[in-house]
């Protein structure tokens, strides 16, 4: 196929849409503006670095996330690859390596023959078969350009990402390994846990309450909106003083081994690199200041002599009116050769942005062939979320991950949670498996190029 087109982003989403294009036999150019156009939230040059968290959820099927990580793998993602190849401990979550897992994309996307990588910022859309995979930090003149094109306003929700700890620094006196699901409770524990009484608790709160945030530029005060799981700490604590123990600070499951008693919180770090030299505050994103998040993050035990290789901060993100915008196969309706890919679309999540860029491609790709746009069924957790951002009722749209309760009902009603997520699941591989084998469902991957599963 002599065909050619342009990715704008080497995100996630980017980083896949291009791969899965060049696989396809079609002349990409992915355009990257980092490093020549740093962001205020990535700290390297590389592609599909995750900023938030190094956790893309449960690997289990029968949750959510672990849902769409499967459905994603079956459709030939790339990244999935990648993500489990560079996997640390994390209990029965998926979690990776950042580092590992961006220089593995980085490195397959580079060499690859059919990809022409170029470092640059690009200002407008460009005629011609497109796909934008920005993400969140998408630059202001292209996000101006962008709602020209389109003709709606963009909107702004604004993300918080979690501070990072040296392990080492960790006094394991206090703090103590553990998970709270009964399954990984037979090993060591991949969590480490930081117990707080409830005067602790008390004090901490009141620290969080007190402390001096970062302020929000002029532009960005009109309507500072925070999508609920990036929600900052003091944000949460505002809203009562239990919120913080209900919430990323629960102690459920989990039992303090110096009283044998569940404590009244727990802070969780979580293994971030493959080394185990470094732990990310699980739920701590915050927008405090950084002189004040070391004293106040230190006042948890454990954490008293903590060495800090990130602060907390605070970024901007940036996404469209999908439902007033986008069809099903996320082009625009106002011009068909623009797909939008990634957070863009108001899909959340790591995986949702994997599989995003992914079905963009296979839909630019059946576009240069005179063919339709296709869609996973309904009843996959890919195919509902896509029918979110296409659908949603457009006057309120907010950014949507992947849950169960996007999917459509099942026939006989299971009142047991467990089981119904296990029938929800069921029904989605078998439903996909049965697409795939069909005509219309026939993708034509190539496995070429794509590196071996270890």
């Amino acid at each position: 196929m002599n065909k050619s087109v342009i990715v704008i982003g080497g995100g996630l989403a980017g980083s896949e849409a291009a791969w899965q294009l060049a696989q396809r036999g079609v002349e990409v150019t992915l355009y990257e503006m980092r490093p020549e156009q740093p962001t205020g939230a990535h700290v390297s040059d590389r592609l599909a670095e995750l900023v938030c968290s190094n956790s893309l959820g449960s690997r289990l099927v029968d949750r959510a996330s672990g849902l769409l990580q499967a459905e994603t793998r079956r459709l030939g993602s790339l990244l999935m690859n990648c993500a489990d190849r560079s996997t640390v401990p994390a209990g029965g979550a998926l979690a990776v390596d950042r580092e590992v897992f961006a220089e593995q994309v980085t490195a397959l996307i580079s060499q690859h023959p059919s990809i022409r990588l170029v470092r640059e910022e690009v200002r407008e859309i460009p005629d011609g078969p497109v796909i934008l995979a920005t993400g969140p930090l998408t630059s202001p003149a292209l996000t101006q350009s962008l709602a020209e094109l389109a003709g709606e306003e963009h909107l702004y929700f604004y993300d918080a990402i979690a501070p990072i700890v040296q392990a080492e620094s960790i006094d394991m006196r206090i703090a103590f390994r553990a998970s709270r699901r009964e399954s990984d409770r037979n090993n060591e524990g991949d969590y480490i846990n930081c117990p707080l009484d409830e005067s602790e608790y008390r004090h901490f709160v009141t620290a969080l309450l007190k402390a001096e945030r970062i302020e929000l530029r002029e532009f960005e005060r009109e309507d500072p909106q925070f999508f609920e799981r990036c929600v900052p700490i003091e944000i949460l604590a505002e809203r009562g003083p239990e919120t913080l123990a209900f919430g990323p600070m629960r102690p459920v499951g989990l039992r303090d081994p110096r009283t044998g008693r569940r404590p009244h919180a727990v802070v969780q770090l979580r293994q971030d690199n493959l080394a185990g030299s470094l732990y990310n505050i699980v739920g701590f994103q915050t927008k405090i200041r950084w002189g004040a998040q070391r004293e106040i993050l230190r006042m948890i035990p454990g954490l008293a002599d903590a060495e800090f290789v990130r602060m907390g901060q605070m970024h901007r993100n940036t996404f469209i009116n999908a439902p007033a915008l986008l069809n099903s196969g996320l082009n625009l309706r106002v011009n068909p050769e623009l797909f939008v890919a990634g957070q863009l679309t108001g899909v959340e999540g790591y995986v949702g942005n994997i599989v995003t860029g992914l079905i963009a491609a296979i839909n630019l790709w059946r576009q240069l062939q005179g063919q339709e746009s296709w869609t996973p069924p309904r009843t996959t957790m890919t195919g509902s979320l896509l029918h979110y951002v296409s659908h949603a009722d457009s006057r309120d749209f907010q950014p949507m991950k992947a849950n169960f309760g996007i999917l459509p009902p099942l026939r006989t009603r299971i009142r047991r949670k467990r089981e119904r997520y296990q029938a929800y699941a069921a029904r989605a591989l078998r439903d996909l498996d049965t697409e795939l084998q069909s005509p219309e469902g026939q993708l034509q991957v190539s496995t070429e190029h794509m590196p071996t599963q270890t």
